[in-house]
C-alpha cells in the first residue's frame, strides 16, 4: 500500500470521527440547552406517583328511606410491600400472619404479589379480624414488619339477603372492566357487578381521594406532595317498598316449599312431587311503570362478595343443581307465557274482526286444525262461550280458533293475519323492557321469518321452514316457541289495565348527594308508547279477568277464596307445558280492576297449575300491599282441570 493511499484513508477516518463528535455535541446541546427545562420537568414528574383510595360508596335506600345497603367500618389487616422487599423478612412475616389470621400462606403470598394493586399503597390481606388478633399483631410490631391494622369501609346489608337481586353486589374490578374505565379506576378497586350496584355505579362510586407522593430511584416514598380528600358517592333511592319486597320474597319461598310436597298428578306412572326449582314475583305500579318489588328464588347473600367470593361458594352459586341463585328470574328468566298470553290473542282477534267482544263460540273441548286435534286442558267442554267467559274458564279452543283463522289470513297474505305477533310486539314482548338493572332477556315472538331462519341454521331440529297452522295455534295460547320474561308480562298487563300506556319499568325514584335531602335527579315515568284499545273490548275483558277470581268456575277462585270482596282483583292463570319438564305455573293479577294500583306476576318453574302455585303467591302479595293480614300458604289447584 502506498503512502499516498494510506494518508487518504486516514483522512477519511478522521472526517468520520469529527462528524460523530459533532453529532454527539449537537445532541448534547439539544438535550441540555434547547429542551433542558422540558426534560427536567419530565424527570421531576417521573418521581411523582398518584395513589388513589376509594371513597365510601353511596347508600341504597327503599322508597321510604329504609336502608337496603350502606357501609360499615371493618377492622382489616394490610401489608406495606415497601417494607417487605427482603425475601427472608417477607417469608417470616407471611408465616406469622398465616398462623395468627388462620389464612393459607399461598393466599397471602398471592395477595402481596398481586400486581393489580398499586405498589405504593398497602395491600388488604383480610377484613373483620377479631380484636384480640389485632392486639397480638400490634404488640409484636417488630415481628410483623410492614403489617398494620386499619379501618376499611365495606358494604353492609342490614336486611341480609332481602332484595339481593335488586341491589346486586360489588367485587374487584377486572381487566375487561378496567379497559372501559381507565381514567377513574385502578386495579384492586371495587366496582358494581350486578343489580343497582352495577346499573348505577357512576352515582354510587363517589370520587376517590388522591395522594401525590415523591419517590426515589429505588421506588421508596420520600414525601407527600399533595392530598385531595374523597367525596362519598350519592345515595340511590329505589321505588322498591322494603315491606312489600319482604312479603313477596317470603311468600315465594314458602309457596315453593309447600309445592315441593305436592304430587304431580300429570305423572301417572309413579308418585312424583313437583320440583319447583325456582321462580319470581314482580310487582309494578301500572300508572307510571315504577317497580314496587322484584323477587327471585333461589337467592344469594351479597355479603359473601364483600371480602372476595371464595371458589367453593362461587361454584355453589353457579351449580345447575342449585338452580343458579345469581340469576334474576324476574328479568332474565325466559318462559312460555301459556294462558297469560290470551290477553294478546283476544285483542288480536278483536282487532282483526275474527271475534267481537260479545260474540260467542261453541267450545266442544277440542278443535281440529288441518289434521291435528287441539284440546282444552283436561278435554273440558265449555259449550257456548263469549270472550269474557273464555278468559274466566281459560278455554283453549276459543283462542285456538282465533289462531287458526288468523293463519288462514296469513296464508292469503292478508296483513291482519299477523295480528297475534303484531299485538304481542306492540305490548313489548320480544324486546327488552329497558328496566335499568342489566342483563335483561328480550324473549321471542316467533313468526314465519324466525321459522325460516332457525330452519336454515338447524334443519334437523326445525325440519319445516314454513309457518304452519299449528305454529299459529300454539302461539295463540302462549305455547310453542314463544318466550317471555316476567317483567314483560307485568308491563304488558299494566298497559292493558291502565288503558293502553306502555311504560318503561323504573327501579330508582331519585338520587341524593351524600348528606343531602335535596335530590340531584328525580326519575320521571317514561312512556314508551300508547296503544289504542277499544273501550268496550277492555270492559268485557276486564269482566272476564275479574271472573277468574270471583266466578265459581273461575280458574283462580280457590286461590282467592275469602279474599275481601271490597277489594277488586282481576287476573289470569297460566300453565305452560315444557317438553321433558314439569309444567310452569304462572299467574298475573291487577288490583283494583278499575284504575289499578298494582300489577303482580308470579312464575314458578316445574310447579304445576298456575292456579295451584303462582296464584296463591299473588294473593298474599295483594294482602301485603293493602295492609291485610297475610293468609297461610296453600296449594290451590283449579276446579275442573282448567289452568
Amino acid at each position: 500500500m502506498t503512502d499516498q493511499l494510506r494518508e487518504k484513508r486516514i483522512g477519511i477516518v478522521g472526517v468520520v470521527i469529527i462528524a460523530l463528535f459533532l453529532t454527539l455535541g449537537s445532541r448534547l446541546w439539544y438535550l441540555q440547552v434547547a429542551t433542558g427545562d422540558q426534560l427536567a420537568a419530565a424527570a421531576t414528574q417521573n418521581r411523582i406517583r398518584v395513589i388513589q383510595e376509594e371513597a365510601p360508596r353511596g347508600r341504597i335506600l327503599d322508597v321510604n328511606g329504609n336502608v337496603l345497603v350502606d357501609n360499615r367500618i371493618a377492622r382489616s389487616i394490610v401489608v406495606d410491600r415497601q417494607e417487605l422487599k427482603e425475601e427472608k423478612k417477607k417469608k417470616e412475616v407471611i408465616d406469622r400472619l398465616s398462623k395468627v389470621l388462620d389464612i393459607d400462606k399461598s393466599d397471602i403470598e398471592a395477595r402481596i404479589k398481586d400486581e393489580r394493586i398499586s405498589p405504593y399503597k398497602p395491600v388488604p390481606i383480610a377484613i373483620d379480624i377479631p380484636l384480640d388478633r389485632i392486639q397480638y399483631i400490634k404488640e409484636r410490631q417488630d415481628e410483623f414488619a410492614g403489617v398494620d391494622a386499619v379501618p376499611l369501609a365495606v358494604r353492609r346489608y342490614p336486611n341480609g339477603t332481602l332484595a339481593a337481586h335488586v341491589v346486586g353486589y360489588v367485587g374487584e374490578i377486572n381487566d375487561e372492566e378496567l379497559k372501559e374505565r381507565k381514567e377513574n379506576y385502578q386495579l384492586g378497586e371495587s366496582i358494581g357487578k350486578s343489580g343497582i350496584e352495577y346499573a348505577y355505579e357512576d352515582a354510587l362510586r363517589g370520587t376517590p381521594s388522591t395522594r401525590r407522593v415523591e419517590i426515589d430511584v429505588k421506588g421508596r416514598v420520600l414525601r407527600q406532595v399533595s392530598y385531595t380528600p374523597p367525596v362519598p358517592g350519592h345515595d340511590v333511592v329505589l321505588s322498591i317498598d322494603i315491606n312489600l319486597q319482604r312479603v313477596a320474597e317470603t311468600s315465594l319461598a314458602e309457596q315453593i316449599e309447600v309445592t315441593r310436597s305436592q304430587q304431580d298428578t300429570n305423572d301417572k306412572t309413579k308418585f312424583t312431587k313437583f320440583k319447583a326449582a325456582g321462580g319470581s314475583v314482580t310487582i309494578v305500579d301500572p300508572q307510571n311503570g315504577f317497580v314496587l318489588a322484584l323477587a327471585s328464588f333461589p337467592t344469594f347473600d351479597p355479603a359473601a362478595f364483600v371480602e372476595g367470593i371464595t371458589t367453593p361458594v362461587w361454584k355453589q352459586l353457579n351449580d345447575p343443581a342449585n338452580a343458579y341463585p345469581l340469576n334474576n328470574r324476574a328479568v332474565q328468566g325466559l318462559y312460555a307465557p301459556a294462558s297469560t298470553f290470551k290477553m294478546v290473542t283476544a285483542i288480536a282477534g278483536v282487532k282483526s274482526k275474527i271475534v267481537t267482544p260479545n260474540s260467542t263460540f261453541n267450545d266442544t273441548g277440542s278443535l281440529k286444525v288441518s289434521d291435528v286435534v287441539f284440546a282444552n286442558a283436561g278435554n273440558k267442554v265449555n259449550g257456548s262461550i263469549s270472550l269474557s267467559r273464555a278468559l274466566a274458564v281459560s278455554s283453549d279452543t276459543y283462542f285456538y280458533n282465533i289462531g287458526s283463522k288468523l293463519w288462514s289470513l296469513q296464508y292469503k297474505n292478508n296483513p291482519d293475519g299477523d295480528a297475534i305477533q303484531t299485538t304481542a310486539r306492540e305490548f313489548g314482548f320480544g324486546s327488552v323492557t329497558g328496566i335499568p338493572i342489566g342483563n335483561e332477556s328480550k324473549g321471542r315472538i316467533p313468526d314465519e321469518k324466525w321459522k325460516q331462519a332457525v330452519h336454515k341454521e338447524d334443519p334437523k331440529a326445525f325440519p319445516y321452514a314454513e309457518w304452519l297452522p299449528g305454529d299459529n295455534v300454539n302461539s295463540s295460547v302462549g305455547q310453542g316457541d314463544t318466550l317471555v320474561t316476567p317483567i314483560q308480562i307485568a308491563m304488558a298487563y299494566g298497559a292493558f289495565a291502565n288503558g293502553g300506556k306502555l311504560y318503561q319499568p323504573q327501579l330508582v325514584a331519585e338520587i341524593l348527594p351524600a348528606g343531602s335531602k335535596k335530590p340531584s335527579s328525580v326519575t320521571k315515568p317514561k312512556l314508551k308508547k300508547t296503544i289504542t284499545l277499544d273501550a268496550n273490548m277492555v270492559s268485557v275483558m276486564k269482566r272476564g279477568f275479574t271472573s277468574v277470581i270471583t266466578s265459581e268456575e273461575g280458574t283462580a277462585r280457590a286461590a282467592f277464596d275469602s279474599f275481601p270482596s271490597s277489594i277488586s282483583v282481576a287476573g289470569k292463570t297460566g300453565t305452560a307445558e315444557i317438553d321433558g319438564k314439569q309444567d310452569t305455573s304462572l299467574f298475573v293479577g291487577f288490583s283494583p280492576s278499575v284504575n289499578p294500583k298494582y300489577v303482580a306476576v308470579s312464575v314458578i318453574e316445574e310447579a304445576g297449575w298456575g292456579a295451584g302455585t303462582a296464584a296463591p303467591i299473588v294473593r298474599r302479595v295483594f294482602e301485603g300491599a293493602y295492609g291485610l293480614g297475610i293468609t297461610s300458604v296453600k296449594f290451590a289447584p283449579p276446579p275442573g282441570g282448567a289452568d
